[in-house]
């Protein structure tokens, strides 16, 4: 072997291991999950100064950001650069832009390097975009409806044929309706989602959605075909058989706007120059489902060589309403899991049924072949009867039911367009030939949120709870938080909402949903501060203002700033926050609110025959006063991020007034409250209504009324999300377990013994004999109670946000194991990355694993010892006696 080769492959060999130090080295710290307003590349945004966020990722320890950089062009290789921003400083979260005017319609370009406090500098960031949306005066498309009055419950197919004459560089799709809609292009689906525009507050504002249709398009002729149906605008919504409460008329606006290779641009809209037909879609309705008739399918209608006969008729024109053209800011609607058909059978009735083994929302994709005219029913049904038949009184005279005709040709898949069901069971009538399980799949429809926690224990029933949480949670986010997915209701009801808040961000990724959501709430406000009910608000100016319910307007932004960091939703719900508790104020007579309509603990314990006074009701106006307080102090919160000073020292003052009239109206010189249950002390301690001296006495007391109902829960929608936190925090983590874990009713766990898969509107909506709470109000998908979950990941788990440091920039990791639980284990998917607290109990040994992400901090705190371990970003491991 020669000297010059030993040299070269010695040259060979530094040159490699050079590389690889390099290579390993810029590895050390990268940046990941970039979002702009919480959206990942989204399309519509119509804020000026859209605001950036992004991951730090390192395996080093104790790493934070010491800066980061922003670039931002119009191209996706960013040539030129727009703007530019080097900043000294940790924020990764929410980061506003604040270069040149962006442009509205306008795709921009973005990437972020970022340097760490170790000396490290990340390569930057793979490129992502986000378009701006349009100004009012972008919009030269029409609103465009069938010809004359829109009468018919079928849904109207709409096209255009379009000539392009160029070659396509980018092609940009605008597109909403008044009711639903779903685009084609060339007989391909535009986008994946369902229930388009999504359900606002049609009356200040409707949704339109942006879609990159370049691929669809080529030169040439192309073909736009558009189906639309009621959906929540047109058809019936509400338990007061109303229709047509924002309009009597369904209608389309699109406008395509496409750049041709050599630069020129070219814009189609809609106008009286579409045409409109009827199709196979005979009815359409959220409640009661769909009919569709096969035979009455044109073929090729929305594509390229359709010949238009006489039934194709011109489309009106329609004039622009009041209300505003908005970007979508929330997830849309798309599908999920798919369940596989577990079992058909007959029931005692004889009817043919089929279990999919989960309480579900979406709808049933069926195969079938058969006769031309063979008309096969699909109802939907949640639970079967304490005989085995299917049930369906509970659904009140929502008919839930797919009715398919058969066009008798080669075997077809249908599936709905403009309707949803709630359903673990389904009846089949009519269907030809034999049934298969292979023949059925159950698919879930929900909004697009990310799955961002996961919790599980050594205890099944707990792990089915927190199973049954997640699908109860699922089920009601279609686009707007429902109490229940099935009946003739499924309303945005604010109770529910504020409730489960916390829980919900613990689930699932819900900032761009309540973001969305919220702005509906101010939307439909009353002018004098009041909230109502329900939000969208479907029925009267008179169902406004319940404690409790009206209390969302507080809440719930508070919630997201605290679970996300996001101030703009402080900031742009403020007005909102203000008015709702100038609303109260101007109620209440001598700083008491005693007076109006409230709900009161909804569905709190009532025993059958309660002659001993067992029923634990809770005086309304008392719970009314202590949500006056918790509002006022949150919106005292808000005002003291935003730096509102002068509004900061007017509701301290305001606070402390509210409290001093509840305890002379409602605390005996000796601490005991007049409505003695469960709910009232719940409140008055959660929400700090009681002198310091009285709160271990009122804590103690709540104790013995647990103990008095045999270690069982008396509270309803407004008590339960606080029951277990209060016992904790007053140091009576024990009884809170002994609740947790109770298997008889009332209980958590007396619905998963019963063999529940999502929460129950009821906590005995299937009696322990087998039969039904009153059919009128008895959902089985009802997701308030669930709101245990926020106890369950914060003091099993451990997992807790610093309100200080909000968002999870700073974290408290204290487990309060009990229960005889010997193991847990939760993660959490936050704004900076994924925090997991992992602890089991062996030999007298407590062993905890805690992963906290780049650019956060925690405090970790093991049971029994008091003792606080401050910790930087990493994996860790601590041990402790128990």
């Amino acid at each position: 072997m020669n000297k010059n080769f030993l040299t070269s492959g010695k040259l060979t060999l530094l040159i490699f291991l050079f590389l690889f130090t390099m290579n390993a080295f810029g590895q050390k710290i990268s940046v990941k999950d970039l979002t702009v307003e919480h959206l990942v590349n989204p399309f519509s945004i119509d804020r000026p100064n859209p605001r950036f966020s992004w991951k730090m990722i390192s395996d080093i320890k104790n790493t934070k950001q010491r800066s980061y950089e922003i670039k931002l062009g119009n191209s996706p290789k960013i040539e030129k650069v727009l703007w530019k921003t080097t900043v000294d400083n940790d924020q990764s979260v929410l980061v506003n832009y604040n270069g040149p005017q962006l442009s509205s319609k306008t795709k921009y370009y973005w990437q972020v390097r970022v340097k760490d406090n170790h000396g490290n500098t990340s390569a930057w960031s793979p490129v992502q975009y986000f378009q701006t949306g349009l100004k009012p005066e972008d919009w030269q498309a029409k609103w465009i409806a069938v010809a004359g009055k829109d009468t018919s419950l079928a849904s109207p197919l709409l096209r255009k044929e379009i000539n392009l004459k160029k070659q396509v560089r980018s092609a940009t799709a605008y597109i909403t309706a008044k009711g639903l809609y779903e685009a084609s292009i060339n007989g391909s689906r535009v986008g994946n989602a369902y229930f388009a525009p999504g359900w606002t507050s049609y009356k200040d504002h409707i949704q339109y959605q942006v879609y990159d249709v370049k691929e669809s398009l080529k030169k040439g002729v192309n073909v736009i075909g558009v189906m639309l149906g009621d959906g929540w605008y047109k058809g019936r919504i509400g338990f007061g058989h109303q229709k047509q409460f924002y309009g009597d008329t369904r209608a389309l606006l699109m406008q395509l706007e496409v750049e041709y290779t050599d630069g020129s641009k070219e814009t189609i809209v809609t106008d009286n120059s579409w045409k409109t037909s009827y199709g196979p879609i005979l009815a359409a309705n959220i409640y009661d489902g769909e009919t569709y008739d096969a035979r009455l399918e044109i073929q090729g209608w929305n594509n390229i060589g359709f010949k238009e006969n006489t039934n194709w008729k011109p489309v009106q024109e329609m004039a622009f309403g009041p209300e505003k053209l908005v970007g979508m800011s929330g997830p849309q609607v798309t599908k999920h899991e798919e369940f596989k058909a577990l079992k058909i059978f007959k029931t005692p009735k004889g009817e043919t049924v089929v279990d999919f083994g989960q309480n579900l929302v979406g709808w049933v994709m069926l195969k079938a072949k058969g006769p031309a005219g063979t008309r096969i029913s699909i109802s939907h049904a949640e639970v079967l009867t304490k005989e085995g038949n299917f049930y369906t009184t509970n659904l009140r005279t929502a008919k839930q039911q797919n009715n398919y005709i058969l066009k008798g040709e080669a075997e077809q898949l249908f599936e709905p367009h403009f309707s949803f069901q709630g359903f673990r069971y389904v009846k089949i009538d009519g269907y030809p030939g034999e049934l298969r399980l292979e023949n059925l799949t159950a698919v879930a429809v929900y909004s697009d949120m990310k799955t961002s926690g996961k919790f599980s224990t050594s205890n099944p029933l707990l792990n089915q709870l927190q199973h049954n949480i997640s699908w109860g949670q699922k089920g009601n986010f279609v686009d707007v938080p429902t109490d229940c997915p099935q009946r003739d209701e499924r309303l945005g009801w604010t109770g529910d909402a504020q409730a489960f808040a916390l829980t919900a961000a613990y689930n699932m990724d819900v900032s761009g949903f309540f973001t969305k959501w919220l702005k509906d709430v101010s939307a439909d406000q009353l002018p004098n501060g009041s909230v109502p009910f329900v939000v969208p608000n479907v029925l009267t100016q008179n169902d406004a203002g319940s404690a409790g319910w009206a209390d969302v307007a507080t809440i719930v932004p508070w919630d997201m700033y605290v679970s996300y960091g996001d101030q703009g939703i402080l900031e742009s719900q403020y007005n909102s926050m203000k008015k709702w508790v100038d609303y109260i104020s101007s109620m209440a007579k001598n700083n008491l609110w005693n007076t109006g309509f409230h709900f009161g603990d909804w569905l709190f314990y009532r025993p059958n025959d309660d002659n001993d006074g067992r029923a634990a009701v809770t005086d309304k106006y008392m719970i009314a006063q202590t949500f006056y307080a918790h509002s006022t102090h949150l919106l005292i919160n808000a005002a003291e991020v935003l730096g509102k000073t002068d509004d900061v020292k007017k509701y301290n003052a305001l606070l402390a007034q509210i409290k001093a009239a509840y305890i002379k109206e409602n605390m005996t010189p000796n601490g005991k409250l007049i409505s003695n249950t469960q709910t009232a002390y719940v409140l008055a301690l959660q929400f700090d209504m009681l002198p310091e001296n009285l709160r271990a006495q009122a804590a103690q007391r709540l104790v013995g009324n647990v103990k008095d109902y045999g270690n069982h829960l008396t509270t309803g929608f407004l008590g339960t999300p606080y029951l277990c936190h209060v016992l904790s925090r007053f140091g009576h983590e024990d009884v809170a377990y002994d609740l947790l874990l109770q298997e008889s009713y009332p209980s958590w766990l007396y619905p998963v013994k019963m063999g529940a898969t999502t929460i129950w509107e009821r906590w005995d909506g299937i009696k322990q004999d087998g039969t039904f709470q009153t059919a009128d109000m008895n959902s089985f998908n009802h997701y308030a109670y669930g709101a245990i979950g926020d106890w369950m990941y914060k003091n099993i788990a451990g997992i807790n946000p610093v309100v200080a440091k909000p968002g999870y920039k700073a974290i408290l990791i204290a487990p309060r194991p009990g229960g005889k639980l010997t193991s847990a284990s939760a993660e959490l998917e936050t704004v900076y990355g994924k925090v997991k607290s992992s602890w089991t109990i062996a030999d007298g040994i407590f062993k905890l694993n805690v992963t906290v992400p780049a650019n956060a901090t925690a405090t970790i705190v093991l049971p029994g010892t008091g003792k606080k371990n401050e910790i930087g970003s990493g994996s860790y491991h601590f041990e402790s006696k128990y």
